[in-house]
């Protein structure tokens, strides 16, 4: 550079040497007009001098670079100010660049070399701008773009923490690290990684945003996906490994085995019951597993915790037989029965039918709860399959027992409406003892439909025993036969023939129900004989005289008419005149007192509604 600045200088030194000659020639020598050299008098140099001046600066051009705005080259630093880089880049003048795009580098010294790019060829001063965060910027740009395309890792400094993640500096882009990205585990303190250098790898790029994402976490995968490959290779059936607890859930556990992870089910973490896993285990604990399964590809892994151990029924006393009484706790709680531990790891069923004499099978639950200490016999025992059954009532005795003294037949008794069939009532007479009242057994009088009409569940009900049959555990009871039949009386005061005055309690269309003065007694009216003397029918509410013209004792049926009265009068009537005319005197005579009578009638009728209306 300053061998060009000398030839310059020589340059303009000759330049003022032959002007000064030029002056003095126009002094000494009388030239004429058109003949005078005006470019060698504009330029102060004649034609020899002018084209060596040319030649110069062809040499001059060529020996400095063509300089793009876009373009990244090197320069040396070759003075630092205490604001400024003065950097030569073998251009006409040295650039100039802030301290500022630096700081990064807090070493720079004299004579290092640095990627720059040209920013302004001339300031306001005359100054050469240069740029190194631009050129540096542009190159980190291309770097990143071929690192996503290798995949290779790239070191970075972790900025500062911004929204949803953390800035990186990679060689002087700032790129995103989204949180999720930082660990393979969940970080809650983001702080702790700023002003770290870390390993990086590229995972996503934005050309139009210029925009660039890294994950630390994709290189901790592949790290652990390379050793995973290695521990499944390994894996075998029945191996026993340590491991440490990774994640707790309902359903199981968990657990890291250095780099892949096993799940130990909630039924094989131990032999006796368990209702959560976090009973047994809690996180990062540090247990021995059996490798039980694994599929083809060894992605799942299947452990154990309890296969360990012996299994408990191993250890069951061989003293146990049927009928023998044990203890246990309630485990396990469900509405057919109840689970009961009576040994670690060795539960009974009793089921709620075994839990009670009682024949209304309930739910478990209102014998029994979770927790409880109970004692039961033992029913069943099956060591090949591993299976007991266990009873609670059999610890008291049966009711059925003496059944014949303490329930003879006759007997009575107060029992309890228990529930209801379409045939009958059942009621208990006590724990274990229960009766059937058929339908038919309920009221001598009432018509019943269903034995909800007659009693309701919890109620108290008198009755008696009228059969009973030990080896069928069946007692079969009645509640009418506690009163008089009045059907007794009623055949007599209702006998065919009869007649009473009724009310039509309902109307339909085969006939009409008809109460009597006795409310026990309903009797029916076939539709046909509902037929008033006027034509007309006799309706809901009406009161009128009917006629019995059936009575069943047996099946409490009676039938009745009221058509039938008027008619027998009317078939009366004819055979009365038939026989008033044989004797003309015998009918007028007859006639005579008919009238009369039918006076005294009249009369006696019109003075009750004289007193009625008064």
């Amino acid at each position: 550079m300053s061998d060009t600045t000398n030839t310059t200088e020589e340059v303009v030194e000759s330049q003022s040497q032959h002007k000064q000659k030029n002056d003095a020639v126009l002094e000494n020598q009388n030239v004429a007009p058109e003949a005078f050299d005006w470019e060698s008098f504009e330029s102060g140099l004649n034609a020899e001098d002018r084209t060596e001046k040319q030649e110069l600066e062809e040499i001059y051009n060529g020996s400095l670079n063509d300089l793009g705005d876009s373009d990244v080259i090197t320069g040396k630093v070759v003075r630092i100010t205490d604001r400024e880089a003065i950097v030569d880049i073998n251009f006409k003048s040295e650039g100039v660049i802030s301290l500022n795009e630096f700081r990064y580098n807090q070493d720079l010294k004299v004579g290092d070399e640095v990627e720059v790019m040209v920013d302004k060829r001339e300031d306001k001063t005359g100054q050469l701008q240069l740029s190194h965060k631009k050129a540096r910027t542009l190159k980190a740009w291309d770097k990143v773009n071929e690192l996503h395309e290798t995949g290779e890792i790239v070191n970075g400094l972790v900025k500062s923490r911004t929204k949803g993640g953390m800035i990186v500096d990679i060689f002087g882009l700032e790129a995103f690290l989204p949180g999720s990205q930082i660990d393979v585990k969940p970080i809650k303190d983001y702080d702790q990684f700023v002003g770290k250098t870390m390993e990086f790898k590229v995972v996503k790029i934005n050309p139009e945003f210029k925009n660039v994402v890294v994950s630390h976490k994709a290189l901790i995968e592949a790290d652990i996906e390379g050793q995973k490959k290695e521990i499944i290779a390994q894996l075998e059936k029945g191996q026993v490994l340590e491991g440490t607890v990774k994640n707790i859930t309902s359903y199981g556990v968990f657990v890291d085995l250095g780099g892949v992870d096993g799940l130990i089910h909630i039924t094989d973490l131990s032999w006796s019951r368990v209702n959560h896993p976090s009973e047994v285990l809690s996180d990062g604990e540090t247990v021995k597993v059996v490798i039980l399964d694994f599929d083809e590809d060894k992605t799942r892994i299947q452990l154990g915790m309890k296969q360990l151990e012996a299994h408990p029924w191993d250890a069951l006393s061989e003293n146990i037989k049927i009928g023998d009484k044990v203890k246990g706790k309630v485990v396990v709680l469900a509405d057919y029965g109840a689970f009961v531990e009576v040994a670690p790891g060795v539960e009974g069923l009793i089921h709620v039918s075994e839990m009670s004499w009682s024949t209304h099978l309930r739910s478990a639950g209102d014998f029994v709860k979770v927790g409880d200490e109970v004692e039961a016999e033992v029913l069943t025992l099956d060591r090949e399959d591993r299976k007991i059954s266990l009873g609670m009532k059999q610890l008291n005795q049966d009711p059925w027992t003496n059944i014949e003294a303490k329930y003879p037949i006759g007997s009575t008794h107060t029992g309890t409406v228990r529930n209801f069939t379409n045939f009958g009532v059942f009621v208990e007479l006590e724990e274990g003892i229960d009766g059937l009242i058929y339908i038919s057994d309920l009221s001598w009088t009432k018509k019943i439909k269903h034995p909800s009409e007659f009693c309701n569940v919890g109620d108290k009900l008198e009755v008696i025993v009228l059969e009973l049959d030990v080896q069928a555990r069946r007692l079969s009871l009645g509640h009418k036969q506690l009163l008089e039949n009045p059907w007794d009386k009623f055949e007599t005061k209702y006998a065919e023939g009869t007649v009473h005055n009724g009310k039509a309690t309902d109307v339909f269309d085969k006939g009409a129900s008809v109460q009597f003065e006795d409310a026990e007694v309903e009797a029916f009216c076939p539709s046909r004989l509902l037929e008033k003397e006027d034509g007309s029918k006799i309706k809901k509410g009406d009161s009128a005289d009917f006629k019995v013209i059936e009575f069943n004792k047996e099946f409490k049926r009676v039938v009745v008419s009221h058509t039938g009265i008027f008619r027998d009068e009317e078939k009366k009537n004819v055979k009365d005149s038939s026989s008033k005319s044989s004797s003309t005197s015998s009918s007028s005579n007859n006639e005579e007192k008919s009238t009369l009578g039918d006076i005294d009638v009249l009369a006696e009728l019109k003075k009750k509604m004289e007193e009625g209306n008064n």
